[in-house]
């Protein structure tokens, strides 16, 4: 089934489901002629989207949002945070060609500071499916929740087997490990999971978890990885500032927990413009590059967590 068959299929159960966009419609193209009035196409105008989202809401209408993720989560970040976070609105944004997703798109197009813009704000929910078929299944969970979502989309093909059902909250963990926990999320969880099979040939145990949800943040999951493994990785196209690693940090000092936490992400600037394959293996994040990465951070710490010179 295709992101648009799931569309179609819970507007059919919800008859308040509204479908919009801002002239995004790659992969919505078919919905106009299925859906006739609950298809609104407001034209490039991203805070007239959400604007008239929050109006749809609090007439009862479930809206489900679509925007490319750099403009939606900033052109229209105020009225994200005014009409639809303060009121608490059943707003469901989703972020199209978010993170390396965007490809060959320069830094305007290139959506790397969304998750810490969406989830400053209170209430709103942030989700970041590995794949298609998990990105569907959060699909049709956010569609029945009454809070605001904002959701990166991500139709890249399975990253693997899930085998543990799509839960707000709770992470998937992929593989058992003690040497490494190996914290991520997103379009980048297939590469991380390439990874940990290389590093398992290595001799290094790694423990994969697929965060799926950055807010609410399965706390246990991150508690659990700190006390139970050597080295907690984090692995993200995002800026280091204000995403995972950023959630990782917070968590373990909030709950007086000391961590060993090596950061892979952005270092504060954007990527450079190419395709998706081309962009991971110039900023490191191929299977290979992140497998020697995670394998010189695990070889600066000794079974007891101490960090060598």
């Amino acid at each position: 089934m295709t992101y648009e068959e799931r569309l179609i299929q819970i507007a059919e159960r919800n008859a308040d489901v509204v479908v919009m966009t801002a002239e995004n419609r790659a992969a919505i193209r078919n919905l106009p002629g299925k859906l006739g009035s609950r298809f609104i196409d407001v034209g490039i105008a991203e805070q007239t989207l959400v604007g008239a989202a929050a109006g749809l809401a609090l007439r009862g209408r479930v809206p489900i949002v679509h925007a490319l993720a750099t403009f939606l989560t900033m052109r229209a970040f105020e009225f994200i945070r005014t009409d639809v976070g303060i009121a608490q609105l059943p707003v469901k944004l989703v972020g199209a060609i978010a993170g390396f997703l965007s490809e060959a798109n320069g830094p305007t197009h290139q959506a790397v500071e969304d998750l810490a813009l969406m989830r400053g704000i209170p209430g709103m929910n942030v989700c970041c499916p590995a794949d298609e078929p998990e990105m569907l299944d959060a699909l049709t969970t956010m569609a029945s929740d009454r809070a605001p979502w904002y959701m990166r989309y991500n139709a890249r093909q399975s990253a693997f087997e899930h085998r543990a059902p799509f839960v707000p909250g709770i992470a998937e963990i992929v593989t058992e490990g003690a040497d490494v926990a190996l914290l991520t999320y997103g379009c980048l969880t297939r590469e991380c999971y390439e990874a940990t099979g290389r590093l398992a040939d290595a001799g290094i145990g790694v423990r994969l978890v697929n965060m799926r949800t950055l807010k609410p943040i399965d706390e246990a999951a991150i508690l659990k990885s700190a006390r139970e493994t050597t080295l907690v990785v984090t692995v993200e196209d995002h800026f280091a500032i204000g995403g995972l690693a950023t959630i990782v940090a917070e968590v373990a000092a909030a709950n007086e927990v000391a961590i060993r936490l090596h950061s892979i992400a952005l270092p504060g600037r954007w990527f450079t413009p190419s395709l998706f394959a081309d962009v991971l293996e110039c900023e490191g994040f191929s299977p290979e590059h992140l497998a020697r990465r995670i394998a010189a951070a695990f070889a600066r710490h000794d079974s007891r967590g101490h960090v060598h010179a």
